[in-house]
């Protein structure tokens, strides 16, 4: 029985402890965290993202069909003007341009002796008959004249005159038949056969060149190769891309800002460009053009402003994806708090201060923000003023200030 009371005393004792510090804990003023008021710099920028594009820039184009025979370039590769970049195989054109200029030779030596009058060997041949046909030509006009003369003296008869007249009139009939044969060795029917089969093989001689140098896809640009992902042996059809090339030493971002943001924006601001694959780098510029029209981007209502940016390692590759920040304002030596410092109270904008161990409602008048701090006026430099807490603040309210 007096175990009992023991243990019922040691409960309510305990019991009336606690509810001791429950009461004391509701009489002290709540803890609340402060944060000093600062001079410094504040820069005001509007942070965003865009996508890289080149200012200056080229296809390269297969000019013929046919499967790629050599690559002679890489991605990220700085080429000049007029480089061979891919060779397509031209096998069919080799020996088409062989066909043809076989062809050309074999028409021009016909030609050759087409001006001279004929082959060489049926020349010799024909002009050694005539020599031997007009020695007998003029023997037998010589016979013919004796046999005319010895019949009008009676010593000779009609019969041996009419056949050295024959001998004679053979003679001539055989000189005539070889010129006439000289002159069939050349005809102008041949000649001008001759120079159209000629032109016909130029014709195709110059279409086989043709294709050989269409088969060579050349740079159309100095630049960087910025796209390219063609394997050997893949068959390109006539005006197909083969690659892009550009100059990247500076290119231009095309940023991508909120609707309500565009006004914050001019030409001229400082741009800088970070990209999440290429940690810890900066490329800068400025803004070059700011938005003439507001276009859907996902779910945002955004003006597409381009910024020049210099990208002298050419680093910075078109259509790579990149975060951008415009600098809009820049304020030196100005008042700035923590922007979560700021209140709305009866349709003012204000801060709760510290002054001794209460809090004191005062309003501002807000200037350049960013981030995280938006310049104030109306504050002291070292004023403290109230962060966020648990506890709502009202004007002349006793707090315990704490500084994080």
């Amino acid at each position: 029985m007096r175990l009992r009371t023991w243990l019922l005393l040691l409960v309510l004792a305990a019991a009336s402890v606690i509810i001791w510090r429950i009461e004391v804990a509701r009489s002290q003023p709540p803890e609340v965290p402060f944060a000093r008021v600062l001079r410094q710099t504040i820069i005001s920028s509007v942070p965003t993202n865009g996508k890289v594009e080149p200012i200056e820039w080229a296809v390269a184009r297969a000019e013929r069909s046919g499967p790629v025979g050599r690559i002679l370039i890489q991605l990220h590769q700085r080429v000049s003007k007029d480089e061979p970049l891919v060779e397509i195989d031209s096998s069919d054109a080799r020996a088409e341009a062989a066909s043809a200029e076989a062809r050309i030779s074999q028409i021009r030596a016909e030609l050759d002796v087409i001006n001279k009058g004929g082959r060489a060997s049926d020349l010799a041949e024909i002009s050694s008959a005539l020599d031997r046909a007009r020695l007998e030509l003029e023997t037998a006009q010589i016979d013919y004249d004796s046999k005319v003369r010895l019949q009008a003296k009676q010593a000779g008869t009609a019969y041996e005159v009419t056949v050295a007249k024959e001998r004679l009139n053979q003679a001539q009939l055989q000189i005539n038949s070889l010129n006439q044969r000289r002159a069939a060795l050349v005809v102008p029917s041949d000649r001008t056969a001759a120079e159209a089969r000629l032109k016909d093989a130029q014709a195709a001689a110059q279409l086989a060149e043709s294709k050989l140098r269409m088969s060579v896809v050349r740079a159309p640009m100095a630049g960087t190769i910025y796209q390219f992902d063609l394997k050997g042996g893949a068959y390109l059809n006539a005006g197909d891309a083969v690659a892009s090339i550009g100059r990247l030493e500076r290119v231009h971002v095309t940023v991508y800002v909120d609707e309500p943001d565009l006004g914050r924006v001019a030409k001229g601001m400082p741009v800088t460009i970070t990209w999440d694959a290429l940690p810890g780098r900066q490329w800068k510029g400025q803004v070059d053009r700011t938005a003439t029209q507001i276009v859907a981007l996902g779910s945002r209502q955004v003006g597409e402003v381009v910024c020049w940016i210099e990208n002298p390692k050419a680093e910075l590759l078109p259509g790579t994806n990149v975060n951008a920040e415009i600098r809009s304002e820049s304020v030196e030596n100005a008042l700035t708090i923590p922007k979560e410092a700021l209140r709305r109270e009866g349709g003012a904008s204000g801060v709760f201060i510290l002054d001794g161990d209460k809090v004191v409602w005062r309003t501002v008048k807000l200037g350049v923000n960013n981030t995280t701090r938006t310049q104030v006026e109306g504050l002291n430099d070292g004023d403290a003023v109230a962060l966020p807490s648990e506890k709502p603040l009202k004007d002349g309210m006793m707090v315990r200030p704490v500084f994080p």
